[in-house]
């Protein structure tokens, strides 16, 4: 077959009894794709078996390309004659059919993960200030709800497996709960390691959500490190959570270059780079030029939209953990001053790296996340406002806000330019280095730098 036909789409028809239609599909369609397409053009109730203009039945996995099907072909619906390979043929349908329970859980499921999600925290969270009773039911039922997540069968198995680590994680912060509040890290830390370890058993029992089970298990095992690791060497809370922004800003960066991995063999070709002293003798091979499959460069890209999608959930709630505590454990003036600086730059970071990813959905979780901290320095620093500087401060905002209303739309039309693109970089450049400097003056290391009086 040319690369031309496994290009370009499939004009074909369907011919039976309730008429005929053209369809246009792509190459890499099966013939249960045309035919439920068919069944859809014509109102059937039921997807019939197909045969091409040989007698050749088609099996629903069969790919049209791969049968040397070609544009202008005709199709014929197979009709119902009663003989044992008509019976056959139809069991297959029958049998693909029923396999469309296996297909990937639609939007609703993704919501229902979310708000599982979200009653797992905030059960953990509130079940330390219950009674001891209490307590053990709600962690019991957590493990039970982490361990139904576990089992590997079933349409909805990949979403039971990413709530996992969220009860998981939950139950055990509620068992290790400390009402001190120097060993919260410590605390989040512990809960973030059963996370990741509930993650890794899932993966290890169901690939389907590897790429969710994947970013788990990296930001739990970085959330244990780093909680535990300020821990051993005596440091303060707040430097757990400024390392942690610092890091997710990081993340929401260099992610996306990471998330896309193209095999090899798509790239070169490696039988010519292959080449040693008998090889290079040889005759060159009649090979011709590498074909890639349109199937495989799709699985491509879905898989890395699903690790970018993934890891923006991550950096989100890295986010929302670590900006307020950090503002919070800031108790001296000048850890104050850095606290706040970095959290506003982190924001603005996050908000300008949003502009950069293309699948809507992680783009909105970055800015939700760029918004939290932009909202947490307001929270902090409007109430320590006089009336004069507050009414300053709002309409400041307000008119920002116009202006960057004015740009969305102009964007939005098609008012863009290169220039503008470049000035974007260099704004998030520079946030994203502020962030990264003022590290050093959120965590107290510049104050201790300072009070020591450099040894004299």
């Amino acid at each position: 077959m040319t690369a031309g036909r496994i290009a370009g789409s499939l004009a074909l028809t369907v011919h039976g009894t309730r008429g005929a239609v053209d369809l246009v599909v792509p190459p890499d369609a099966t013939a249960m794709d045309l035919a439920r397409e068919y069944a859809a053009q014509l109102g059937l109730t039921h997807v019939p078996p197909l045969l091409t203009p040989l007698g050749e039945s088609l099996t629903p996995g069969d790919v049209l390309s791969s049968r040397g099907l070609v544009s202008g072909d005709l199709l014929v619906v197979a009709e119902p004659v009663g003989a044992p390979a008509d019976r056959h043929r139809r069991a297959l349908w029958r049998a693909a059919l029923a396999g469309r329970a296996d297909d990937p859980p639609g939007p609703l499921s993704a919501l229902l993960v979310a708000l599982a999600a979200a009653a797992a925290l905030t059960a953990g969270w509130l079940a330390p200030h219950l009674s001891a009773a209490r307590q053990d039911t709600v962690v019991w039922l957590l493990l039970a709800g982490a361990a139904t997540g576990l089992v590997p069968t079933g349409r909805l198995a990949p979403r039971r497996a990413v709530v996992a680590p969220f009860l998981a994680g939950a139950a055990a912060y509620a068992i290790a709960w400390d009402p001190a509040p120097e060993r919260l890290p410590t605390i989040i830390g512990v809960g973030a390691l059963a996370a990741a370890v509930t993650a890794a058993v899932a993966r290890a029992f169901d690939r389907r959500a590897e790429e969710a089970l994947r970013v788990w298990i990296v930001a739990g095992v970085l959330v244990f490190s780093v909680s535990c690791g300020a821990a051993l060497l005596d440091l303060a809370p707040r430097v757990v959570w400024a390392v942690l922004l610092a890091v997710a800003v990081l993340g929401a960066r260099v992610v996306p270059s990471q998330a896309v991995d193209v095999p090899d063999g798509y790239l070169v070709d490696l039988e010519r780079l292959a080449v040693s002293a008998w090889s290079a003798r040889a005759q060159p091979g009649r090979r011709g030029r590498t074909l890639v499959p349109v199937g495989a460069v799709a699985d491509v890209a879905a898989r890395g939209a699903r690790i970018v999608q993934a890891a923006a959930g991550a950096v989100l709630a890295l986010v929302l953990l670590a900006a307020p505590l950090l503002l919070a454990g800031a108790d001296l003036p000048v850890d104050r001053v850095g606290a706040r600086l970095m959290v506003g730059l982190a924001g603005i970071s996050l908000l300008f790296t949003a502009r950069s990813y293309r699948y809507a959905v992680p783009r909105g979780l970055l800015r939700a996340a760029g918004l939290w901290c932009l909202a947490c320095d307001a929270v902090v620093l409007l109430p320590r406002l006089d009336a004069g500087r507050t009414v300053l401060v709002v309409g400041g905002a307000v008119v920002v806000a116009l202006g960057v209303l004015a740009a969305a739309v102009a964007t939005g039309r098609g008012w863009r330019s290169a220039w503008w693109a470049a000035r974007a970089e260099l704004a998030e450049a520079l946030a994203m280095a502020g962030t990264l400097a003022l590290l050093v003056v959120a965590t107290g290391f510049f104050r201790a730098l300072w009070e020591s009086h450099f040894g004299v």
